[in-house]
C-alpha cells in the first residue's frame, strides 16, 4: 500500500469540522471557476471565429481570382476576365478546391418612393450554387434564371429594404453608374424576389445580388467575360496555403487573394478574441494556483504535529511531500470535475437554447455562437491538474524545515 497516499486519502475526506476543511472547499470552488471559465471562453471564442468566418466564406468563397490590379480598391468593379475552361479545370483540380463559381460586381443606386441608395451589384450565373447561402434567406427566394436575355429578379439584404421601405415583390430602379463617366447612368426596373441578412453590415449595407447576364449587358461585355471566380474550399484553415499555390498557376494578368487580404479588419478582430482567451485562461490560472498554494500551506501549518510525528517514527521529507501532493492533487482533481460539469453545461445550454443574445450589428451574429472541441476541453482538464501540481512543488519544501522535537509541541 502507498503510505502517503492512503494519509493523504484520509486527511482529504476527513469529516470533522475545521478551519482546513473551509479552506479545502475554497480551493475546490476556486479550481472549479478557473476551469469553468477556461472551458465556456474556448467554447465561445471558437464558436464567434467559426460562426463569423462561414458567414464571410458563404457569401464570398475562401479565395478570389481576378485581374491583377494594384491601384484599384478591393471590392469595386473588375477588370473583365474572358472565362478560360483550362484555367477552370486547374483550380477545381486543385487538392482541398470544393467549388469554382464566376461573379462580378458593378456600382449601382436603388431608387425606391425616390428614396436611394448607393450598393455593389453582384452578379452570378445560372449555375451558381445558393446553398451556401440558404441561411441567409430572410424571405422570399432566390433568382430564377429562366429569361432568355437576364433575369429581372434582385435579392437585396433586409437593412437595405428598410432604410428603402422596399417590400418582398415589389419592383424597383436600379442605375448602375459607369466609372468612366459617373454623369452618365443606365437603368433598369428589377423585381425584389428575395430579401437576405447576414447580420455583417459590410454585406448588408453594401451587397445586393442579382444576374451576371444582366452586367454584361450593361458593361457591354462579351458574353463569355466575367468579374472573376470565387472559390471554396473543404478545409478554410489551407485558405493562405491553396491561395499562394494558385498564384504560379494562374495567367500572368490573373492573381489570388484570400478573403483574409480582402477584408482584414474581420480576421483582424476575429484574432482579437485570441487574446483575450489567452489573458483569461493566465488569469484563470494564477487564481487557480494561488488558491491551492494557500489551501496546501494551511494544511501544512494545521497538520504540524503529524509531521513532526511522522518524521519521529522515521518518515522521510520526501514520503510527507507526497502526503500534501496527492492531498491538494485530490483536492485540485475533484474542483477540476466540477468545473468540467459546469463548463459544459452552460456550454450546451447555450447551445440548444441560445439564452445569451448579442447586438447583431456590433458582433455579426444575434445570438452567442458556441463550438466544444473535445481535445481543447480535455487538455484544459489535465494541464490544470498539471500546471497545479507542478505549482505546489516548491511550497511543500516547507516540510524540511520542520524539526520533529518543536512540530511534536505545536498546538
Amino acid at each position: 500500500m502507498n503510505l502517503a497516499l492512503f494519509i493523504a486519502r484520509r486527511i482529504a475526506f476527513n469529516r470533522q469540522r475545521s478551519f482546513s476543511r473551509f479552506i479545502i472547499r475554497l480551493a475546490t470552488a476556486a479550481t472549479a471557476v478557473s476551469v469553468t471559465a477556461m472551458i465556456v471562453t474556448l467554447a465561445f471564442v471558437n464558436g464567434f471565429q467559426r460562426g463569423i468566418s462561414e458567414k464571410v466564406f458563404s457569401f464570398w468563397g475562401h479565395i478570389r481570382v481576378q485581374q491583377f490590379e494594384p491601384n484599384k480598391a478591393i471590392v469595386a468593379e473588375e477588370t473583365p476576365l474572358v472565362k478560360n475552361d483550362t484555367v477552370v479545370a486547374v483550380l477545381a483540380n486543385t487538392p482541398g478546391v470544393k467549388q469554382v463559381q464566376a461573379f462580378s460586381t458593378k456600382s449601382a443606386v436603388l431608387e425606391k418612393n425616390k428614396e436611394i441608395e448607393g450598393i455593389l451589384f453582384k452578379g452570378v450565373e445560372s449555375n451558381y450554387d445558393f446553398n451556401n447561402l440558404k441561411n441567409f434567406l430572410d424571405s422570399g427566394r432566390w433568382i430564377n434564371f429562366k429569361d432568355s436575355l437576364y433575369s429581372k429578379e434582385i435579392v437585396i439584404s433586409r437593412s437595405v429594404a428598410k432604410q428603402l421601405k422596399i417590400n418582398l415583390n415589389d419592383s424597383i430602379i436600379v442605375y448602375f453608374i459607369s466609372p468612366q463617366n459617373e454623369t452618365k447612368s443606365s437603368f433598369r426596373k428589377l423585381h425584389v424576389c428575395g430579401i437576405y441578412k447576414t447580420g455583417i453590415e459590410e454585406y448588408d449595407n453594401l451587397f445586393v445580388l442579382g444576374d451576371l447576364r444582366l452586367l454584361r449587358r450593361i458593361n457591354n461585355w462579351n458574353k463569355n467575360e466575367i468579374g472573376g471566380y470565387e472559390i471554396f474550399l473543404n478545409d478554410y484553415r489551407k485558405m493562405d496555403t491553396i491561395s499562394n499555390s494558385l498564384y504560379d498557376k494562374l495567367p500572368d494578368a490573373w492573381i489570388s487573394r484570400s478573403i483574409k487580404e480582402i477584408y482584414p479588419h474581420i480576421f483582424d478582430w476575429l484574432n482579437i478574441q485570441d487574446v483575450n482567451r489567452n489573458v483569461i485562461f493566465i488569469v484563470m490560472a494564477i487564481v487557480a494556483v494561488i488558491n491551492l498554494i494557500t489551501c496546501l500551506l494551511i494544511l501544512v501549518l494545521e497538520r504540524t504535529r503529524m509531521v513532526g510525528i511522522l518524521k519521529a517514527v522515521g518518515s522521510t521529507d520526501w514520503t510527507l511531500q507526497k502526503i500534501f501532493l496527492f492531498n491538494t492533487t485530490i483536492i485540485s482533481a475533484g474542483g477540476i470535475i466540477i468545473g468540467l460539469i459546469l463548463g459544459l453545461g452552460i456550454c450546451l445550454l447555450q447551445q440548444y437554447t441560445g439564452f445569451i443574445k448579442l447586438d447583431e450589428s456590433s458582433y455579426y451574429v444575434a445570438v452567442a455562437p458556441v463550438e466544444i472541441i473535445w481535445w481543447q476541453v480535455g487538455l484544459v482538464c489535465v494541464g490544470t491538474l498539471a500546471v497545479c501540481m507542478l505549482s505546489l512543488i516548491i511550497p511543500t519544501l516547507l516540510i524540511r524545515t520542520i524539526k520533529p522535537v518543536k512540530a511534536i509541541q505545536f498546538r
